[in-house]
Parts: structure tokens; sequence; C-alpha cells
């Protein structure tokens, strides 16, 4: 799995939803709509909030584009290759939107132009991991969001992560070799605390 701590969050979103379960006695909706076959659209609407998650999430919502001539990485199993999450209460509320893409360009051709691509958002940090998603860091909560993203960690290692934003509001491109070509993902992480809107 190419983005496992971020798709660590939606599988914590689901965990959220069996934890919804118990709200069941307050009373609220469930709905889940199957198109095109294995992709599957979650809502869970109570009283004190909802949870949506889709298997196939849109690029739009990342805020960037594809590169060139990349291709969404397919489904393996059960292993989705795009999630898009979101839970909202009156107390948090957290959107994830990931998306995975492989390309036969080298990984500098794909850094470099998502490096260009992230500068719309903001001052580019560029940190070094050797697992994808591995340099990742998110806060809810106003008072800790707004701190500016940083490098986590011993910041060493083959796979090169483009963030910019704050832990609440952020973008990330994690860029890695694969084989001859490259397998990168677009990640976009917004949460807030009781006072804040997504």
């Amino acid at each position: 799995m190419l983005i496992p701590k971020v798709l660590d969050v939606r599988t914590k979103a689901l965990i959220a939803v069996a934890f919804a379960g118990w709200l069941a006695v307050l009373g609220c909706t469930v709905s889940v709509k199957d198109h095109e076959g294995d992709n599957k659209n979650v809502d869970i609407q109570t009283p004190v909030g909802g949870i949506h998650v889709d298997d196939d999430a849109n690029v739009r919502d990342t805020g960037l584009s594809v590169y060139p001539g990349a291709r969404k990485k397919e489904k393996t199993g059960d292993d989705n290759k795009s999630a898009n999450v979101n839970i909202s209460s009156g107390f948090f509320g957290v959107k994830v939107v990931a998306i995975e893409y492989e390309s036969d360009d080298p990984p500098s051709k794909v850094q470099a132009f998502y490096q260009d691509q992230l500068k719309k958002f903001g001052h580019v940090i560029q940190c070094r991991t050797s697992k994808h998603g591995d340099d990742l860091n998110v806060k809810v909560g106003h008072e800790h969001g707004k701190q500016e993203v940083r490098c986590e960690g011993s910041n060493s290692g083959n796979i090169v992560e483009l963030k910019v934003g704050t832990e609440d509001d952020q973008h990330l491109v994690s860029v890695g070799p694969q084989g001859n070509g490259t397998e990168f993902a677009l990640v976009f992480i917004q949460t807030r605390g009781k006072e804040g809107t997504i």
C-alpha cells in the first residue's frame, strides 16, 4: 500500500463507523451505495454528526492536477488506491482525500512537477522517508492545528514527501521509485475543532 498512514486514517474512519453504531439508539440513517461494481459509498447520519466514505476519490478534491501521462493505480484485492473520507460532528471534523498514481517517468520529473504545483498553497517543504505516508502529522483543534507542516522522524530514505500548509489544512505529495518509473500519491487533509468549519 503506497500511503499506509493516510489510508490508516480511512481505517480509523471505518472504526468510527463502528463507534457510531452505538449512536443508533439516538436514531440515525445508514446508506450504502454500490456503483460500478466494487466502488462503495457509505453515508451515516446521526443527530450528532455524519460519516461519508467514498472509495472513488476525485483528483479535483486534492486541489492538484494529475501528472501528465500518469495512470491511477488499480485496486488490488481489498486495497483501494483512492479514498475520500469525511467525518463531521459538532465536536470535530476530518476530511481526507488520497489517490495513488504511477508513471513511466523518473521520480525527479514527477517531483519537480508537484514542487511547482504545490507553490500555490504556500511554502513547500521536502521531507524524506523510507515508507510512503510515513512523514505525516495531523492535528485537530484550534490552537494546535495552525502549526506549519514539518518533517518528522529521521528525514532519510529514497521517498520524497512534498508538504505545504498547516497540520490542520495540508497538501502532501509522496513520490518514490517503482521499477523504472514512479509511484506517487496526492493527499489533501483538512481538520477542524469544535469552532471551525470544513
